[in-house]
């Protein structure tokens, strides 16, 4: 019974030391039942979204809060005050698979602080996970977090037994790194993601001259950035995270809002953390990946911010009014994934529909277009779909910003003159 308690008192002290770390989203997991290990993907207690969907939970822990790193933004760099804790490889095996096996948990989540040097202490992580696959026979999902310096044959031995890897970059720059992380170099955090690049690759045309050939990291590899900490704009940010993308072919770049977690004069001082610019981020950033956008389009050095009222793709679509309307019936999908209130599966869904017939207005609803943004960007047959705009909006923004209803709409009220050369008083066909 002490033991346990004593193994209950670490969770309590590494698991809450792991809620900064914002990248813990799990995808990619294909592993078959095993001999008494269970799988992956079966869904369970909700506590993250997975790629597909999906609502998973991971046990998301620390393995060591010591840390002999001082990187100011850190709840646990080495100049804190509080309780620390390490498991051992076993203890975190035998956890999880206790966890798992009660069905509270889906998979695991594991990273550390650096408590001896780069190898040592990726060397006990790996050896962690090496249990739970190799001698418990686990094979639900394992996202290990990489140590920066660490040496290439631990990152190989970590992406053979994890589903995924990453390593956070924190921070944007070199130079904000040297300011607020003196003891890491941006080399040190750029070579391992190098390397699981290079080993994914590999191991994908291994697989296809030999199926049977093993895996490495199958979900991929992921980053965290840390917003506000620095003073860099949201134009280097996301300029940093596409040549990421392109580079390194990262699954996912995570933006996590800086949170004040102790005194330094080197961190700003926030009245509260920029959780909205964390949320445009992701909005854009999810442009980048799934909609065809450049950061060229979204931001350049005249607008190096990102409007913290409306959305990425609704403040682009105001700043272009030359590429709408847009008719729905006759646009191809790339164009469709521009117009505000259209997603990926709408634009989709309205490709397949239109083979039947021409699409009109009352059709798009249905097809899970966000009427009340993208009637203002669209024409169905010819007919503009904007209809009359509400006296008291004003402008488009302020329409799209009060989000009026259609219903809204009186016939003596005046139609928005949006488009170059579209008379203010004209309502119907374009």
């Amino acid at each position: 019974m002490a033991d346990f308690n004593k193994l209950l008192g670490k969770l309590e002290i590494l698991s809450a030391a792991a809620r900064y770390d914002a990248s813990c989203a799990s995808s990619g997991s294909r592993r078959s039942h095993g001999d008494g290990g269970g799988s992956g993907l079966p869904a369970g207690v909700c506590h993250s979204w997975s790629a597909d969907g999906r609502c998973i939970s991971l046990l998301k822990v620390l393995y060591s809060n010591r840390c002999r790193y001082d990187c100011a933004y850190c709840v646990n760099r080495r100049s804190t005050d509080g309780p620390r804790a390490s498991f051992t490889p076993s203890e975190i095996a035998e956890l999880t698979v206790n966890f798992y096996r009660r069905n509270y948990i889906e998979g695991l989540f594991l990273s550390s602080g650096v408590f001896s040097t780069p190898d040592g202490t990726m060397e006990e992580l790996v050896e962690a996970v090496r249990l739970l696959r190799e001698e418990h026979r686990f094979n639900g999902y394992i996202h290990l977090k990489l140590i920066p310096g660490a040496d290439p044959r631990l990152v190989e031995q970590a992406g053979r037994h994890a589903d995924r890897v990453s390593v956070n970059i924190e921070l944007p720059t070199a130079a904000s790194l040297r300011q607020l992380a003196p003891d890491k170099s941006r080399e040190a955090v750029l070579a391992p993601m190098r390397t699981v690049d290079e080993l994914i690759v590999a191991a994908a045309g291994e697989r296809q001259s030999s199926p049977r050939s093993p895996r490495f990291a199958p979900a991929g590899q992921s980053t965290q950035l840390i917003v506000g900490a620095t003073p860099e704009n949201d134009c280097e940010i996301l300029t940093l995270s596409e040549a990421l993308y392109r580079r390194m072919h990262l699954r996912r770049v995570y933006y996590s809002a800086y949170v004040p977690v102790g005194s330094d004069n080197r961190l700003p001082a926030l009245p509260v953390p920029p959780l909205q610019r964390e949320h445009r981020l992701y909005q854009a950033d999810w442009l980048l990946r799934y909609y065809g956008f450049a950061v060229t389009e979204l931001l350049d050095e005249s607008t190096p911010q990102l409007d913290a009222h409306l959305d990425p793709k609704a403040a682009w679509a105001l700043r272009h009014p030359e590429q709408f309307p847009v008719e729905v019936n006759r646009a191809d999908y790339e164009t469709l994934l521009r117009v505000p209130g259209l997603g990926v599966r709408s634009a989709r869904r309205i490709l397949r529909a239109r083979r039947s017939g021409a699409l009109h207005g009352d059709d798009l609803a249905r097809l899970g277009v966000v009427m009340k943004r993208a009637r203002w960007f669209l024409t169905a047959g010819g007919r503009y779909l904007g209809e009359r705009l509400p006296a008291a909006a004003g402008t488009l923004r302020d329409c799209l910003l009060a989000g009026y209803p259609q219903s809204a709409a009186r016939p003596d009220q005046q139609q928005l003159a949006l488009f170059s050369g579209l008379p203010a008083t004209v309502c119907g066909e374009l």
